[in-house]
């Protein structure tokens, strides 16, 4: 049997397919010997499995051994087939189809080229190479200018690299997706920090202690700023209408879950905003 296809049951189901949809697709065909369908179907399943060397899985399930695993998945008919990504169902098909449909079915599972380059950028991020990633989310809008993974994967990757206008480009008329929300509270955060790189003369004291954090920023001491913008916080909450509370929890997004200070400033953000 090929290593990319395998005899599921209900014991191993949660890590041979579950667990391992997080890192490729898994197709699962649910089957049953006296199935005539599923007989010239799974054949089919099998040969493209093959032929696609590792971009997916096959897991074959026999409903008569496996019926409470069938109906855990939904299934009331045979053949059956779902395709599995990060653990969700994204696709699925009931009965025997053409192979061209299959073909089809697959292809609507495996990542675009875009999307290889952006895991690859998001890799670099989180081991703390910018300038790799940069590169990387770069190649993937090459491919596909409205990825906007990649937009505010290179944008962030900008950011730590301290260029900011660039960064600021980049998040520009962002187009609506699951990525609006955080890109928009980026671009506050570079937007404030590319204003005060003019001369402002602070109007009081913590305007000035304001100023001085987003130039800590700036230069890379994250620490100190967040320090900086805490103090700020804990005398007045809504500090410019209450930005400042989304500044802090963008830069500590942005300095990601890695390092065990960070967790300290979540708790000390939570305890003085409630």
């Amino acid at each position: 049997m090929n290593e990319n296809i395998l005899d599921v049951n209900e014991l191993d189901f949660h890590y041979n397919v579950l667990e391992y949809s997080f890192q490729n697709p898994v197709v699962i065909d649910f089957w049953a010997s006296w199935c005539s369908p599923c007989k010239m179907l799974t054949p089919i399943l099998e040969k493209l499995a093959i032929e696609a060397d590792g971009a997916f899985r096959l897991a074959k399930i026999n409903v008569d051994q496996n019926p409470n695993l069938a109906i855990r998945m939904g299934v009331h008919s045979i053949p059956h087939v779902k395709g599995i990504k990060s653990g969700q169902v994204v696709n699925e098909f009931v009965g025997l189809q053409p192979e061209a449909k299959i073909r089809e079915f697959i292809q609507s599972l495996l990542p675009r080229p875009s999307e290889l380059w952006v895991e690859k950028g998001n890799h670099f991020y989180q081991e703390g190479d910018w300038q790799e990633a940069a590169d990387a989310f770069r190649q993937a809008l090459q491919i596909d200018q409205w990825n906007t993974a990649a937009r505010l994967g290179l944008a962030k990757s900008l950011f730590r690299l301290h260029n900011f206008r660039e960064a600021q480009f980049w998040l520009s008329d962002f187009p609506p997706s699951k990525e609006y929300t955080a890109a928009e509270r980026l671009k506050v955060l570079i937007d404030e920090i590319i204003h005060v790189e003019v001369d402002n003369l602070p109007d009081n004291e913590l305007e000035a202690a304001y100023q001085n954090s987003l130039r800590l920023i700036h230069k890379g001491n994250y620490y100190a700023a967040l320090d900086g913008l805490l103090d700020i916080l804990r005398v007045n909450k809504s500090f410019h209408g209450g930005k400042l509370k989304e500044i802090v929890v963008e830069i500590l997004d942005l300095l990601g879950d890695s390092e065990p200070e960070i967790r300290s400033y979540r708790q000390e953000l939570a305890s003085i905003l409630w």
